[in-house]
């Protein structure tokens, strides 16, 4: 079945490069549309896999209550995982590298997006179609059941451990937290953008959550005022994105078509550039950390635009990349590789860009969005085309450059439910094209033959070479892939 464009064949085709495209990979069924997904903090490591906790929403019909859960993941290292370890799933099946949740949080109201607090990784903050924000310790939370709960009636929510308040109108989707500071920022349909200050707030200074009957009528979690409010935009606003490393600084886009930026210092807009994708609605933004002159924006057309904030006042972005065929829902740039932005759309594609590659293909702000798939821009990097429906949240691991985790809603196929997925590109695509040839060439008879006569160890400290192994990788994959 097709959804949004998504191409039944596209994806055909690419689960049977899997082994070439992908270092590892692993596929997880969800039984409930899931809208956002997050990585936690790293538990423990081995020399081959490291567990990492993950932060997921799921959104429910109401006959059981909406929930945010956490569970773990385990990721395997570069270099480790063979070509049947990450070919061997079907589309509903759960993945034997994602636990069972280790944590249960019923949520009031279904959860539209989710982000953690680098500074307090424990803390997790949650927009849902409401006014208020909510910020929740899953750390000190009462556990509840994952189960469908038995008996008359939902179950109550369970509590946060603080409510932010101030917007007047729902605010389901725009929330960035500051890696700088315990701040946070959200945007909402009240066209305004508010700013928390947390650094005060209890549950950061390990006072303990709310309590642990969240069905007290007594029980009401303490609630924060917002520190600033920032006026401007004229329609709801979409998203928001502080620049890494800044507790200052901050960008927000909307349904006004609008790129505006904001210093939270003089309480007001620094600048602001109108239709920064002409006529369309703009749904996803980031800040580089990287490369902080940079600002990337997604657009309902499919568009993604890169804008330098140093060159605003002609109105013309740096780069305009085209090859989404439905609107660009999420956008995040690399926090290990400067230069390199994801972007992840409604056509169920989710593509890896190079904004430093070289070439005027994708640039120039008036090209066509749905212009031939023929004609690739030369930023492209790779295209991840493993989902069905449309892609709602991705994130990079801050832990592993390139791997990724990202998930798409399945209402409406025949799964149902939504579709949980991690992944690291192979360092063939990614790494130095002359390294690359180099190992190539090093392994040259064995690719040729496939003999183990002919398999020679890495060079130890090598770009190919696993750690604590003098065996490549390669070898692996090869012995495994079918003829």
């Amino acid at each position: 079945m097709e959804h949004h464009g998504v191409n039944k064949e596209q994806y055909l085709a690419w689960k049977k490069l899997i082994p070439y495209l992908y270092d590892w990979f692993a596929n997880h069924n969800l039984t409930w549309p899931s809208l956002s997904c997050r990585w936690g903090p790293v538990l423990d490591e081995s020399p081959l896999s490291r567990r990492q906790q993950l932060y997921l929403s799921e959104q429910t019909d109401g006959s059981v209550p909406n929930k945010l859960l956490v569970v773990t993941a385990e990721v395997a290292r570069p270099r480790v995982a063979a070509a049947e370890h990450i070919t061997g799933w079907t589309e509903h099946a759960k993945s034997p590298h994602i636990s069972p949740p280790s944590a249960v949080i019923y949520h009031p109201g279904e959860v539209n997006r989710l982000r953690e607090l680098p500074s307090h990784p424990h803390l997790v903050a949650t927009h849902t179609d409401s006014p208020l924000v909510f910020l929740w310790d899953v750390a000190s939370q009462p556990r509840r059941s994952s189960a469908e709960p038995a008996g008359a009636g939902p179950p109550p929510p369970s509590l946060p451990d603080l409510t932010l308040s101030g917007h007047a109108a729902d605010a389901p989707f725009a929330l960035a937290a500051s890696s700088a500071a315990p701040r946070l920022a959200s945007g909402g349909k009240d066209a305004q953008v508010l700013v928390w200050d947390l650094g005060g707030a209890a549950c950061l200074r390990g006072a303990g959550g709310p309590g642990a009957d969240p069905g007290a009528a007594s029980s009401a979690p303490p609630a924060l005022a917002p520190t600033l409010r920032l006026l401007g935009s004229t329609d709801t606003v979409e998203d928001v994105a502080w620049l890494p490393g800044s507790d200052a600084l901050l960008a927000s886009v909307g349904d006004d078509r609008s790129l505006r930026g904001w210093d939270c210092r003089a309480g007001g807009a620094a600048y602001v550039v109108a239709a920064a994708h002409g006529a369309h609605d703009i749904h996803a933004l980031d800040w580089s950390g990287g490369r902080p002159e940079l600002v990337a924006t997604g657009a309902a057309d499919g568009s993604v635009r890169v804008w330098d904030v140093r060159r605003l006042s002609a109105g013309a972005p740096l780069l305009h990349l085209a090859h989404h065929a439905a609107a660009a829902a999420c956008l995040e740039w690399s926090p290990a590789a400067a230069g390199a932005l994801a972007s992840g759309g409604e056509d169920g594609l989710l593509c890896l860009w190079d904004v430093e590659a070289s070439g005027q293909a994708g640039a120039g702000e008036h090209q066509d969005a749905k212009r031939p798939r023929s004609a690739v821009p030369p930023q492209l990097v790779f295209q991840h085309a493993g989902h069905r429906s449309p892609v709602v949240d991705f994130q990079w691991n801050p832990a592993d450059p390139w791997t990724l985790l990202s998930v798409s809603d399945d209402v409406g196929e025949q799964s149902g439910g939504g579709t949980l997925q991690l992944w690291r590109v192979s360092d063939l695509i990614t790494r130095p094209e002359e390294e690359v040839l180099a190992e190539l060439e090093y392994h040259r008879d064995y690719i040729i033959s496939g003999s183990e006569a002919d398999l020679k160890p890495m060079p130890r400290g090598s770009p190919g070479s696993r750690p604590g192994t003098a065996v490549p990788d390669l070898a692996l994959k090869q012995e495994s892939t079918p003829a």
